[in-house]
């Protein structure tokens, strides 16, 4: 028989509090029980009031051709690290006359779920002709455009474009965002030479700054010290 004298008692005591206290991290971080607003992440807009967000997936303009899953509220939210990185990018641009106009940050598993979930109906075409109308839908996922989990969902990845701020015009990129197709690879050669200079102008200011680029989308990038690189939050954006 073990005998618990006061000392070992009170240790088995502090390594069952910090059991218990690692548990519920670890179930709030993989399991995402919390709201975006208890999390790490910052609210982009309210960081970097200079930048644009236009957070298409709280509405219906996009790709599903409705409100994504998770996204309660039109903002964009990243991790600290990378909202600072953005500020870094938006002061370099802003002697040029330029700007950053973000689309997407932290994404919810449950949003990614939503899409894998749309990628599987093949009868819902409504949203082709704008968003893939070269890519046949049933190869969305072998394509490598729809995946069970996206690095938008660790909080430091950013979907955006250069924006000119005098008229707030999007720079010409060849192809708009959320674009599946082949043109929308950074090395494509089917865009012009000024659409594909202003994707290298973008891919240089990101790369600056430690952004690192997804080499199937113009306008993906994600920092490359990141600070949760192995986990996928659930965290609703409200």
């Amino acid at each position: 028989m073990i005998k618990v004298t006061p000392l070992r008692g009170a240790y088995l005591l502090i390594c069952q509090s910090l059991w218990l206290r690692i548990s519920a991290l670890w179930l709030g971080l993989v399991c995402g029980s919390a709201h975006a607003d208890d999390a790490a992440l910052v609210d982009l807009a309210a960081a970097l009031p200079t930048v644009v967000v236009e957070a298409r997936y709280a509405g219906s303009h996009n790709f599903v051709g409705v409100p994504i899953e998770g996204y309660l509220d039109a903002r964009v939210l990243l991790t600290q690290p990378a909202v600072e990185a953005l500020g870094a990018v938006q002061a370099g641009l802003v002697e040029f006359g330029l700007g950053i106009k973000v689309f997407d940050g932290f994404r919810p598993q449950r949003a990614v779920d939503h899409f894998v979930r749309w990628a599987s109906d093949l009868n819902d075409l409504a949203t082709k002709a704008e968003f893939y109308p070269q890519v046949d839908k049933a190869n969305l996922f072998s394509d490598g455009y729809i995946a069970a989990r996206s690095g938008h969902s660790r909080g430091s990845t950013v979907d955006l474009t250069l924006v000119d701020l005098k008229t707030g015009d999007e720079l010409d990129m060849g192809t708009p965002w959320d674009f599946f197709d082949l043109m929308s690879w950074p090395s494509s050669e089917l865009p012009t030479v000024e659409q594909r200079a202003n994707r290298a102008l973008l891919r240089a200011v990101m790369a600056e700054q430690k952004f690192r680029p997804l080499e199937t989308e113009w306008w993906h990038f994600t920092l490359a010290d990141e600070p949760f690189p192995d986990t996928y939050f659930d965290w609703v954006i409200d």
